[in-house]
């Protein structure tokens, strides 16, 4: 962490929506980095260029003009954080360097298409940080984090709904499902987190266990698993039962607001490891 983020320097930020590219902007200036972040429209937060010591608007897939202004502004390292929406990201009109970037990827997915930008980044000089090493605070903690302590019949599903997330990403589809009874009744695609739960609760009715974990394989520096307040409004409302959640590799925004709400809704919270799984 000492030599990512400490010392002088410049931070490239790359800004997609929500909270995450604020927090990853204060947690750099405060760690005496200047910020110089690059958003995209219907995405970044309007906000945030008043948070950051330059910004530029860009369109998906202008890689080019995003080394362009990173390299003129003397970024030594990079950071991605917040949401894109992968609706409209598939109607990127790419300039020449996101082209040829897009030819040499061919039809991979998500985690594909991100490593292959840190390369091109890392090329230039620019190499990719963890941003949970910047935040460390914002890591899943292992345990029984809210409402009451799951079921032997809740854990089942944790455990079944586990295994199929894990192989979900692998394919690099997704990193949610939602099972009852083990029973899958959504996995997570283009439509993101939320939109599965909703879906998902319809289909399994109430008492459906969601669960979220890290692609294997996955780079740690790239689209971290991530949940927060949001997710467990969209679960209330839609009658889910539980939330479980790789511990140590996902990231938890508005923990204490997000775990009081779990508590009040009666939704358990779990922070998922090996040792959990096996009962130990």
């Amino acid at each position: 962490m000492a030599d990512a983020y400490s010392g002088k320097g410049t931070l490239g930020l790359i800004a997609g929506g929500g909270r995450f590219p604020f927090l990853i902007a204060d947690g750099a200036r405060k760690s005496g980095l200047r910020v110089v972040a690059v958003g995209f429209r219907s995405n970044t937060d309007p906000g945030l260029p008043a948070c950051v010591d330059e910004y530029q608007e860009l369109r998906l897939g202008q890689l080019g003009k995003l080394i362009d202004f990173f390299k003129s502004r003397g970024v030594d390292r990079v950071l991605m954080g917040g949401t894109i929406n992968k609706a409209r990201a598939m109607d990127i009109i790419p300039d020449f360097r996101g082209a040829r970037l897009l030819l040499k990827l061919g039809g991979k997915g998500d985690d594909a298409l991100l490593r292959v930008i840190s390369d091109e980044l890392a090329s230039e000089g620019m190499p990719v940080r963890r941003a949970h090493e910047l935040i460390p605070e914002l890591l899943m903690p292992e345990g029984f984090l809210a409402g009451r302590r799951p079921s032997t019949e809740i854990m089942a599903d944790i455990r079944f709904g586990w295994s199929v997330a894990k192989e979900l990403g692998r394919l690099d589809i997704g990193q949610t499902v939602v099972v009852r009874r083990q029973v899958v009744a959504a996995v997570e695609a283009l439509e993101g987190t939320d939109n599965a739960i909703r879906r998902g609760c319809s289909l399994a009715g109430q008492g459906a266990v969601v669960v979220k974990v890290f692609k294997p394989g996955q780079d740690e520096r790239l689209d971290l698993p991530s949940v927060g307040l949001t997710t467990i409004e969209t679960m209330r409302d839609a009658g889910a039962a539980c939330l479980a959640v790789e511990a140590g590799r996902s990231l938890f925004f508005d923990r204490e607001q997000a775990l009081s709400a779990a508590n009040r809704a009666g939704i358990a919270v779990v922070g998922v490891s090996d040792s959990l799984l096996a009962g130990d």
